[in-house]
C-alpha cells in the first residue's frame, strides 16, 4: 500500500530538488501575499467567499436544480454522474456518439480525480492536454502534482529531455522561451485534428445557467471554440447562485493560485454555437456524503486554488506525487481520507497542523481543524500504524502520571548517556528525519526545587 512518509523518503533522495521545489512554492505563496494585503477589503471578500459557500452547501438541492433548468433552457445537454465510473461512461457515450477518435483537454482536477485520459484511450480515443504543465507530465507519463502548477517538481533539463524524446527537439536543449514555442507549434496542430474539446468548470452560475472557465494560456477557449462538441465536467459543488458573486471569486482565486491580480481569460459559456453541440456533467463522487459530514463539510468550498499547497511546509519538501492522490497538499490530505479512510489514511498525518494553510485558503476552510479531526477518526477506526499506537499509549499513561513521568525522564537521561547508538541512529523512527534534542544537565523542576523551594 503507498504511504506518504515512504513516498516522501523517495523525493528527499534528491536535495537539490527539495531545495528548489521549496523555494520555488514559498516564492508563489509571497506574490500571494503581496497580491492580497494592498487590498483594503481583503478579510472581508475571504468572508463573503465562504459565506457564499455555507448558503451554496447549505442549499445545493435548490441550486443545482436551478442550474440545470437555466442550463437546459440555453441549449446544454446536462447529465449527472454518481461517480467516477459513471462519468467516465457518459464522456464515452459523448465521443462515441459523434465517433470522435482525438479530443483535446483543458486542465480538470475532476477528471484527474476519475482518471478520464486512461479510461478514454483504453477505448481507442486519443487524449491530449493543453495546458504547458499537464502536456508535460502526460508526456512524461505521470499524474501532475499540483492542482495549478502541474510540473512544478520537473526541472527544466527534465522538461528538455522529455520534448526530445517524444517531440524530436534537439538533445540538451532547456531554454523555456524555446520549450514553450515547440510546445505550442505541436499543440496548434492538435487543436487543429481534434474532433472533440473537453473543459473542466470553476463555477457554475446557478441564476443564469452558464460556466465559467479560468486559464492562463487560453488553451480552454481554443479547444472549445475549434471543436464541434464540448464537454465541461464539474464537481457539483462549483455551483455560485449569482453572476454577480462572481466578482468575488475572480478576485479571490488568481491571486491566491499565482499571484495574479486577475486570470488571463475567464471565459463564460452560456450556450453552444451554432451547429456545436454543448455537454456538462456534474459529478458526485463522494461529494453528497462529504456535505452529510458536519465536521468535514467545509471542505467543500474550496475552490482549487492551490495556495494551501504553496504554504505548506511538509508539501513543499515532499512533493505531489507524495500524497499519491489526484488532489495532494492539506486540501487533498481532507477530500481523499473523507471518501476512503483506509486507502489515505495516512494523509491525515502528512501535516503539521501549524494552521498555514486555513490562514491563505481564500474561502476561510479550517483544513487544520479538519486534519486533526481526521487523524482521531483514524485512530479511532483501528487503522493507525501499531508501533505509533503504542507510542502514544505508552506517552499518555506516563506524561498523565507524575511519577511515572519521573521515571521515563530518568530512563531517557540514562539512555542518553550511556546508549546514545539506541536513540541516534536508524532503530528510532523519529532520528531519520529529525535532530534529537540535547539533554539539559538538570530538569526544570530539580532547577525549581534548588531554586525557588530552598529560597534562592
Amino acid at each position: 500500500m503507498k504511504n506518504h512518509a515512504a513516498l516522501a523518503e523517495q523525493f528527499n533522495r534528491d536535495e537539490d530538488r527539495v531545495d528548489w521545489h521549496n523555494k520555488t512554492l514559498w516564492f508563489v505563496r509571497e506574490k500571494r501575499d503581496r497580491q492580497s494585503k494592498p487590498i483594503p477589503d481583503w478579510e472581508k471578500l475571504r468572508e463573503t467567499a465562504s459565506k457564499i459557500k455555507l448558503n451554496v452547501l447549505s442549499n445545493l438541492d435548490t441550486y443545482l436544480i436551478e442550474f440545470e433548468k437555466n442550463a437546459l433552457e440555453n441549449g446544454i445537454k446536462v447529465h449527472w454522474a454518481k461517480d467516477a465510473a459513471e462519468h467516465n461512461a457518459i464522456v464515452l457515450s459523448v465521443l462515441e456518439k459523434h465517433q470522435v477518435k482525438k479530443m483535446v483537454k483543458s486542465k480538470s482536477m475532476l477528471t484527474e480525480e476519475c482518471h478520464l485520459n486512461d479510461y478514454l484511450e483504453k477505448n481507442g480515443i486519443e487524449v491530449t492536454d493543453t495546458d504547458l504543465g499537464e502536456r508535460i507530465v502526460q508526456l512524461a507519463k505521470e499524474p501532475p502534482s499540483h492542482i495549478v502548477l502541474p510540473c512544478i517538481h520537473k526541472k527544466k533539463e527534465e522538461i528538455g529531455e522529455i520534448f526530445h524524446e517524444h517531440l524530436n527537439t534537439p538533445k540538451g536543449l532547456s531554454d523555456p522561451q524555446q520549450l514553450t514555442e515547440i510546445a505550442r507549434q505541436d499543440l496548434r496542430k492538435k487543436f487543429l485534428q481534434s474532433q472533440a474539446a473537453l473543459t473542466g468548470v470553476n463555477f457554475a452560475v446557478a441564476e443564469t445557467g452558464e460556466f465559467v472557465v479560468c486559464t492562463n494560456e487560453g488553451n480552454a477557449d481554443m479547444g472549445a471554440h475549434l471543436a464541434n462538441v464540448h464537454i465541461a465536467c464539474m464537481g457539483l459543488e462549483k455551483i455560485v447562485p449569482k453572476r454577480e458573486h462572481l466578482g468575488v471569486f475572480l478576485r479571490l482565486l488568481t491571486r491566491s493560485a499565482t499571484g495574479q491580480p486577475i486570470t488571463t481569460y475567464s471565459s463564460h459559456f452560456r450556450k453552444p454555437r451554432e451547429g456545436q453541440e454543448m455537454h456538462l456533467v456534474i459529478v458526485d463522487n463522494g461529494r453528497s456524503e462529504q456535505l452529510g459530514r458536519e465536521k468535514f463539510r467545509n471542505s467543500l468550498k474550496c475552490i482549487r486554488c492551490g495556495a494551501c499547497f504553496n504554504t505548506c511546509p511538509v508539501y513543499r519538501r515532499s512533493g505531489g506525487h507524495s500524497y499519491h492522490t489526484a488532489v495532494a497538499g492539506p486540501i487533498g490530505s481532507v477530500l481523499s481520507p473523507a471518501r476512503n479512510i483506509e486507502e489515505y489514511k495516512d494523509l491525515p498525518f502528512a501535516s503539521t497542523l501549524c494552521g498555514s494553510c486555513t490562514n491563505v485558503c481564500p474561502v476561510q476552510i479550517d483544513l487544520h481543524n479538519q486534519l486533526y479531526e481526521l487523524r482521531q477518526e483514524v485512530i479511532a477506526s483501528g487503522l493507525g500504524e501499531p508501533v505509533k499506537n503504542f507510542s502514544m499509549k505508552l506517552m499518555a499513561r506516563s506524561l498523565s502520571n507524575a511519577k511515572k513521568y519521573e521515571k521515563l525522564r530518568k530512563k531517557v537521561k540514562f539512555g542518553y548517556r550511556y546508549t546514545p547508538f539506541l536513540l541516534k541512529s536508524g532503530m528510532n523512527p523519529w532520528y531519520k528525519h529529525r535532530e534529537m534534542p540535547e539533554m539539559p544537565e538538570k530538569s526544570f523542576k530539580e532547577w525549581y526545587k534548588k531554586n525557588v523551594e530552598n529560597g534562592k
